[in-house]
């Protein structure tokens, strides 16, 4: 649904102005707006302007933060994103089924566009980690602009107060701390979310549907289709909008630039993919097709389900306070119209739940699928922080007022203000606790390769083998140019990432792009090809938790000191053995602690064979 647009804060005429091209062509009024029923304009004295680079370098602090100590939480980053990017850039990787000509449901473009940032990192450092944080670092970059302008916008468009509470929903969440920096497409369409939104939001020199369109195609293509739907809601409006004015023709104008500048993207990729696949295959289209179309012995399903409130757990956890505050921002919102009968912000209550709605829609959606990833939250994160923000400010300005003939005007300020302290600082320190716990906890894997960096070993031939701890490995970028990870056999029993080949001569340009590996399939169904012989191993990544059991697949092979000799090892959260609180959140080892509520840890560690000849 559409409203009108309030009085821009510097005080001049709240008309909107539309473009009367395709392009940024003349512009018109549309006070007309203004009369329809329900659609009112409210004026608000100007705010002081925000520091705009002031905020860009707070996000970017966090994100750069997050970009040095943030450990990878989910193995697909590595296995599909990582080791692809290691491949075009170093020549070898690990290859999974979803980059088998057979079945091409990843793009390559996604992958050039980090390969490109990657190469331009290796400029500086010829250290593969280098390479790997430089991504990251730009990722984080990236972010933090989109983070910016977002802000801005919902500064001017709704006001100061709703955009600074967005700004430290978004750089203090722990969910934000990760995927600010994950190099998922997930992430990168939650960076075209923001500058959709911020597209849509802003009706200053006119409507911006083109670039709106353009920014979630983007997303949608590039990084991760289903986040297109997050669109709906803020078409819907713009479609209304036109009905109520009667500008069909000038919507449809819209459409068609929004459209056509996304097709131009698709033909982009198309083109990329087909250099590398050697054939034309349209990536998001496989992508729907293999997770809604493939029926049962194949799909999301094949790798696991949650139950329905996954996604409630994982948003607390991972946004505490505000996301409650997201969930019930649409009951916040309408109570405040049905007592009240004003907005609390520049915009009118309508509008303000444009913006809200796709996080509402993105939720029901993906809580009624079986399959439920972290990651499939990252798009929406956006849309939250708004909603929260939206939602927190409501209920301050009630709380703030002044009026002796209402409740809360007989309230001291004073105590408001040290409860709405409270509350706001208990949300902070949660998070950090959040934030730091899953640091502390998970960051091993990142920080045990250093060994083979070492003179002595660096340009060894070697495998380095992974079993039980596969999904652990944080990427090739950890292994010396001469080294390759392998794979020994484990208890997991599905299937395991190949080798991208590494053939040069006779097969021109990234053959292991276009070549069809062996054992390949897409039902998660194993293949004993990608297991190596342990004899064959050099070095070895294991962990060992005190209480967990040995079997005959998966021996504790750190105990096993006739064979295998620590080279480095780090601590890593015994989770079975640590406490419901200990497991969300940073708890000090410190003696004042009870040792009940203490972590427990285990130990990550990178083994080498010993001598066979000692």
């Amino acid at each position: 649904m559409a409203s009108t647009p309030q009085q821009p804060p510097d005080g001049r005429s709240g008309d909107l102005q539309k473009p009367g091209t395709l392009g940024n062509g003349p512009t018109s009024s549309r006070s007309d707006v203004s009369k329809s029923p329900g659609l009112s304009k409210r004026k608000t004295p100007a705010e002081p302007p925000i520091p705009i680079l002031g905020v860009f370098y707070a996000f970017l602090l966090v994100n750069t933060l997050a970009a040095a100590f943030v450990p990878i939480l989910d193995c697909d980053e590595v296995f599909n994103y990582w080791e692809p990017t290691h491949y075009l850039n170093r020549g070898s990787g690990l290859q999974t089924w979803e980059y088998s000509p057979e079945y091409t449901i990843r793009s390559w473009l996604y992958i050039v566009i980090h390969a490109i940032v990657g190469k331009i990192g290796s400029l500086f450092s010829s250290r593969t980690t280098a390479e790997f944080y430089f991504i990251r670092l730009v990722l984080g970059a990236t972010c933090a602009a989109c983070e910016t302008r977002l802000l801005s916008v919902i500064c001017k468009t709704f006001n100061t107060r709703v955009g600074i509470i967005f700004g430290i929903v978004m750089a203090t969440s722990p969910g934000m701390f990760h995927a600010s920096v994950a190099y998922l497409p997930s992430s990168f369409s939650m960076y075209m979310t923001m500058l959709g939104m911020a597209a849509f939001m802003d009706w200053r020199g006119g409507l911006k549907t083109g670039m709106g369109i353009m920014w979630f195609g983007i997303g949608a293509i590039i990084g991760w289709p289903f986040s297109g739907v997050l669109i709906i809601p803020l078409l819907a409006e713009d479609f209304v909008l036109s009905l109520m004015t009667g500008d069909i023709s000038e919507i449809v104008y819209r459409y068609l630039d929004g459209v056509i500048r996304s097709l131009l993207v698709l033909a982009l990729q198309v083109a990329v993919d087909a250099f590398f696949y050697h054939e034309v295959t349209v990536v998001p289209w496989n992508i729907v097709s293999y997770n809604v179309f493939s029926g049962s012995s194949r799909g999301p399903e094949i790798f696991g389900t949650e139950s329905w409130d996954f996604y409630i757990r994982n948003l607390c956890l991972n946004f505490n306070i505000w996301s409650v505050l997201a969930l019930f921002a649409g009951p916040i919102l309408a109570l405040q119209f049905l007592l009240h009968r004003r907005s609390t912000t520049n915009q009118s209550p309508i509008r303000s739940l444009v913006f809200i709605a796709p996080f509402y829609l993105w939720f029901a959606i993906f809580s009624t699928q079986g399959h439920k990833e972290e990651r499939f939250m990252y798009p929406a994160y956006p849309f939250l922080a708004l909603s929260a923000a939206i939602a927190l400010h409501t209920i301050l300005t009630n709380i703030g007022s002044s009026d002796p003939a209402r409740l809360m005007g007989k309230i001291p300020a004073k105590l408001k203000l040290y409860v709405v302290s409270l509350f706001v600082l208990l949300a902070l320190d949660i998070s950090v606790a959040r934030t730091i716990g899953i640091v502390t906890a998970y960051r091993a894997p990142l920080q045990i390769y250093g060994p083979l960096h070492e003179d002595r070993l660096i340009n060894n031939e070697a495998n380095v083998c992974l079993g039980k701890d596969w999904y652990r490995f944080p990427s090739s970028y950890f292994l010396p140019k001469s080294m390759r990870a392998k794979f020994i056999k484990s208890a997991f029993d599905g299937l395991l990432p190949g080798q991208f080949t590494e053939a040069k001569t006779g097969f021109g340009f990234f053959p292991g792009t276009w070549l069809i590996p062996a054992g390949m399939n897409d039902q998660n169904l194993e293949d004993p090809g990608k297991h190596i012989d342990i004899n064959h191993c050099s070095f070895l990544i294991d962990s060992y938790f005190p209480n967990l059991p040995s079997s005959d697949l998966e021996p504790n092979y750190i105990e096993d000191t006739e064979t295998w000799e620590e080279m480095q090892c780090s601590a890593f959260l015994d989770s079975s053995q640590t406490t419901f609180i200990g497991r969300i959140l940073w708890i000090p080892d410190l003696e004042v602690i009870p040792a009940r509520y203490r972590r427990r840890w285990g130990r990550h560690c990178l083994l080498q064979r010993r001598s066979r000849t000692a």
